[in-house]
C-alpha cells in the first residue's frame, strides 16, 4: 500500500502550496492569508519513482480562527492515520512560540517526524536551516514549495526514511479500475451539505457547524456503499454575488462550480426552513446547463410542522416546475432520515444519465409520440419526423431527423421531451432533444452552377415543355 504522509504545521507556512506541488494539481485552495484550509485533503502523488498519499491539514493552534478546536481535531486525526508526519515551518519568519510549541508535541509521535523549512527563496538555506535545529528533530529539509526547490531531495529522503524501494510504474488498465459516480453537493450557506457528507460517511470527515461558511474549499472523499464506488464532493456554499467580497470565498464559488462540472451527479440541498432563494434558482440552473444529473434534497425536514411540511411542497412545485424530472427527496441530515433514499436516487439519477438506448427503440417511441400528438404544420405543410437516435450521454441527448424538423415549436419540444423522459424512466437526469432536418441532395449541385450553365438548363427545361406540349414527346 502506499505510505500516507501528512502534512502539518501552523497556518500560514504553505502546506496548501506544497501538497499542490506534490500531487501535480491545483485541487487545494491557496491564499497568502491564514485559515484557508479548514478540512483534511487527500491526494496521490509521484516522485520519481516513489508514490505516496499526501494529506493537506488545517492550521495548528490557530487562536485566531473560531473552528480552531475542530481544525486541530481534523489535523490530529490526519497524523494518527498517517506514516511519515512533515512538519513544516516558514524560513522567512523564523522559529514562532506556536512552532516550538508543536514542536514538542510532534517529539512524542512514534513514527517517522521530517522538519521542512519552507520559503527559503530569498533567504540563504544554511540560515534558515540553523535556526531550527535546536527543535531536536534531526536535520531540516529545506525547501520553497512556490517554485519546486529541494522537493524531490526532500521525497527521496522521505522514501528512505520509511524503508521504501523504489518501484518502476505499473501499467493500469482503466478499463479495470471500478466506475465512481462522483457527487457534487452544493447550495447556500449553512444548508447541511457537511453534515448530510458525515452522515453518509459515518463519520466527523468535513468540519460541520451552525455557522455559515464553516466549508471553503471542495473537498473530496473516496467511499463504498454495497457494490457501488463513490467521490463525495463537498462545496462551499454559495451565496449571492453582491454579498461576496471576501477574495477567498470568491475562489471558493469558483471551485464550487468546478465541482459541477466534473462530477456526475448533483445534490441539490434546499433548507426547508429558509425555502427557496433566488440563488439556489441559479445554482440549479447552472447544473442543468452543465447537463448534470440531480438530486434535489430537502434537508431539516424532520423539525417542521405538518402544515409548514405542505407550505414548502407546495412552493417546490410552483417554483421548480423546470424541475419535474427530479423528485425532491425530504430528509434529514443530523439525524440520519431519508439519508439511505438519498443514495439510491443517486444511483437511478446516473444510471438514467448513462442509459444506452438503441435507434430502432427511440424510432418506435418517436412514432408513438407522433401518433399520440401529431407535428404541427409549418408554411402549410406537416412537419415529418423520420427517426431518431443516440447522439451522447451525460445528459442524453436524442437527435431526431426529418423533414422542416430545425421549424418545430418549443411547446412540441417540451411535449417530446416529456414523452421521452416519461417512456424511459429517465428520472433524476435532463434530456436533450436535437432536430436535424433532411436536406435537398441536389440543392448544392444546383447552387454551384455558373450563370451561363443555369441560363442552359433553364432554357433545356422551356424546350422539354413545349415539346411535351406539342405531342412529339411523351
Amino acid at each position: 500500500m502506499k505510505p500516507v504522509i501528512a502534512l502539518v504545521g501552523r497556518p500560514n507556512v504553505g502546506k496548501s502550496t506544497l501538497f499542490n506541488r506534490l500531487t501535480r494539481t491545483r485541487d487545494a485552495l491557496v491564499a497568502d492569508m491564514p485559515g484557508v484550509t479548514r478540512d483534511r485533503r487527500y491526494g496521490d502523488g509521484r516522485v520519481g519513482e516513489f508514490d505516496y498519499l499526501v494529506v493537506d491539514t488545517g492550521g495548528l493552534l490557530d487562536t485566531d480562527n473560531v473552528f480552531g478546536d475542530m481544525i486541530s481535531r481534523q489535523t490530529w486525526l490526519a497524523i494518527e492515520e498517517a506514516d511519515m508526519v512533515m512538519f513544516l515551518v516558514d524560513g522567512r519568519s523564523g522559529p514562532t512560540s506556536i512552532d516550538t510549541e508543536l514542536a514538542q508535541k510532534l517529539r512524542r509521535l512514534k513514527k517517522p517526524l521530517m522538519l521542512v523549512v519552507n520559503k527559503i527563496d530569498g533567504v540563504g538555506e544554511d540560515q534558515a536551516a540553523a535556526e531550527f535545529f535546536a527543535y531536536g528533530l534531526g536535520e531540516p529539509q529545506t525547501i520553497a514549495a512556490a517554485h519546486n526547490r529541494g522537493v524531490s531531495q526532500m521525497m527521496e529522503n522521505a522514501a528512505a526514511a520509511l524503508g521504501i524501494e523504489p518501484s518502476p510504474e505499473e501499467e493500469i488498465d482503466p478499463m479495470a479500475r471500478p466506475k465512481r459516480i462522483r457527487i457534487a453537493v452544493i447550495g447556500r450557506p449553512n444548508a447541511g451539505k457537511s453534515t448530510l457528507v458525515n452522515r453518509l460517511l459515518g463519520e466527523e470527515r468535513v468540519l460541520a457547524s451552525e455557522v455559515a461558511g464553516t466549508t471553503r474549499d471542495s473537498v473530496e472523499i473516496e467511499f463504498e456503499r454495497g457494490k457501488r464506488s463513490y467521490t463525495l464532493i463537498d462545496t462551499a456554499g454559495v451565496r449571492k454575488r453582491g454579498k461576496v467580497k471576501e477574495t477567498v470565498e470568491k475562489f471558493s464559488v469558483i471551485k464550487t462550480l468546478q465541482a459541477i462540472d466534473a462530477c456526475n451527479v448533483v445534490v441539490m440541498m434546499i433548507d426547508a426552513r429558509e425555502g427557496i432563494a433566488e440563488q439556489d434558482l441559479h445554482l440549479l440552473g447552472y447544473a442543468i446547463e452543465s447537463g448534470r444529473a440531480m438530486v434535489l434534497a430537502v434537508n431539516k425536514w424532520d423539525g417542521l410542522e405538518d402544515f409548514e411540511k405542505e407550505e414548502v411542497k407546495r412552493e417546490l412545485n410552483r417554483r421548480l416546475e423546470f424541475l419535474r424530472f427530479a423528485k425532491p427527496r425530504f430528509i434529514s441530515a443530523l439525524h440520519g432520515t431519508g439519508v439511505g433514499e438519498l443514495l439510491r436516487a443517486v444511483n437511478k439519477a446516473f444510471d438514467a444519465a448513462s442509459i444506452d438506448m438503441s435507434t430502432p427503440a427511440l424510432t418506435r417511441l418517436l412514432e408513438r409520440a407522433v401518433v399520440q400528438h401529431q407535428g404541427p404544420m409549418v408554411s402549410g405543410r406537416r412537419i415529418k419526423m423520420r427517426y431518431a437516435h443516440q447522439g451522447g450521454s451525460n445528459p442524453p441527448i436524442i437527435i431526431i431527423h426529418g423533414n422542416q424538423s430545425k421549424q418545430v415549436p418549443a411547446a412540441y419540444e417540451r411535449y417530446l421531451v416529456n414523452f421521452f423522459h416519461t417512456q424511459l424512466d429517465l428520472e433524476g437526469t435532463p434530456l436533450r432533444i436535437e432536430f436535424r432536418a433532411s436536406e435537398n441532395p441536389f440543392e448544392d449541385r444546383r447552387s454551384n452552377l455558373t450563370p451561363l450553365q443555369k441560363y442552359k438548363k433553364e432554357k433545356n427545361a422551356d424546350r422539354h415543355v413545349s415539346k411535351v406540349k406539342k405531342g412529339t414527346k411523351k
